[in-house]
């Protein structure tokens, strides 16, 4: 498991594209963010990339206020305007990249998705960057990720989140009573049992069904992307295997 992959699929945050900034992107973020994508393909693993669209529309922002399924479908829409962007910044350095959509396509920029198409993108060499989440609503680009993650047979995905690790509760809860510790290996039936929110349930389930490891790490310092992507334990990582506590 901790030896490098051949194939990965990266899920990142729409709010990381614009953390630091009033806008929605921080364009040194984003390029500090795939000049690390761009080294990782360069080691020779083929590199997919899911972002959510937080920075742009959330389907929870339009609660009670929007028909559910047309929030939910704005906030597929915004999916495309990142990919976009990442494609365009890896352009920019020389890296071969293509944005591909389940729920809009417009040829000279953005292509309908197969996993055939996706897979031969792969193999040509070209970072992939997927749009439109499942193509249906109600479902969240963490659980979008592992579906195409498992379409094109990656070996692991890796969710770079706000937190370093998945831990026990909430960090931010300064009312809990509970001790808190982080995990370095978490299984998948531990993080269900113990309603462990850091990776939304139906994607922790859609991976446990498909013995697919996630690898969750900070995005604070990017280089984690490359580490984990080359082999190294990194964050947490949730298996088929036991649970272990991170002993600091």
């Amino acid at each position: 498991m901790n030896k490098q992959p051949k194939r990965i699929l990266l899920k990142i945050s729409g709010e990381a594209l614009a953390k630091g900034s009033d806008f929605t992107f921080n364009f040194d973020k984003v390029r500090e963010i795939c000049d690390v994508i761009s080294r990782c393909a360069k080691t020779g693993v083929q590199v997919a990339v899911v972002c959510g669209a937080g920075n742009i529309w959330r389907g929870r922002q339009a609660e009670k206020k929007m028909d559910r399924v047309r929030a939910d479908y704005m906030g597929m829409f915004a999916t495309c305007i990142n990919a976009l962007c990442i494609v365009d910044f890896l352009n920019q350095i020389d890296t071969p990249a293509v944005a591909l959509s389940a729920v809009a396509s417009q040829p000279e920029y953005i292509e309908g998705y197969t996993k055939e198409k996706a897979i031969r993108h792969l193999e040509e060499g070209k970072v992939v960057v997927f749009a439109g989440g499942t193509g249906n609503p109600c479902f969240s680009t963490d659980t979008g990720a592992v579906l195409r993650a498992v379409e094109i047979e990656a070996d692991r995905v890796l969710f770079a989140k706000a937190v370093s690790h998945i831990y026990n509760r909430d960090p931010r809860d300064e009312n809990s009573t509970l001790p808190l510790y982080k995990y370095e290996y978490l299984s998948f039936k531990d993080i269900l049992a113990q309603d462990l929110t850091a990776i939304d349930t139906t994607a922790t389930a859609f991976c446990l069904a498909n013995d697919l490891p996630i690898y969750v790490f900070g995005l604070d310092d990017p280089e984690n992307i490359l580490r984990a992507a080359s082999g190294e334990v990194v964050g947490t990582i949730v298996y088929g295997g036991e649970s272990k506590i991170l002993e600091e």
